[in-house]
């Protein structure tokens, strides 16, 4: 098994980065203080750290013909976990920098994904595989 990694984000607002994280996405809270919130985001930690402002917006890049945030970051899930966490978003009104798909369908490394932001600008890229092998395949 993987082990967990850990990463540490930006916000500008502690509130809103428990509505995300907490809330709509279902992260567990962990530890905390009045300038960060740790987060078991899928078994990983994710450390959500108050900003006075936020960085840079991302940049894009091509990828199946979809402009793709960067940086991204977010997890592999299972399929079944995937389609209920894009019903779940799509329920709650998300807005998808890519709305969820099958990518590079019939060819090695199709997988389904998903784009969205944080209410910080954050881009996160959920996905899952029918066939885990496929996570590294050429």
């Amino acid at each position: 098994m993987p082990q967990p990694f850990h990463l540490a984000i930006p916000v500008t607002n502690l509130h809103d980065a428990d509505a995300f994280y907490g809330e709509l996405l279902g992260c567990e809270k962990g530890r905390s203080d009045t300038q960060w919130i740790d987060w078991n985001f899928f078994g990983h930690q994710l450390v959500t750290h108050c900003v006075a402002e936020m960085p840079s917006a991302p940049a894009h890049n091509g990828v199946d013909n979809h402009a793709v945030p960067v940086p991204h970051f977010g997890v592999v899930l299972d399929m079944e976990t995937w389609q209920a966490l894009a019903k779940k978003l799509e329920a709650a009104g998300t807005h998808f920098v890519i709305a969820p798909y099958v990518r590079f369908k019939g060819q090695p490394g199709e997988q389904a994904t998903m784009f969205f932001n944080d209410p910080f600008g954050n881009a996160l890229e959920f996905k899952a595989f029918a066939d885990i092998d496929q996570l590294f395949a050429t």
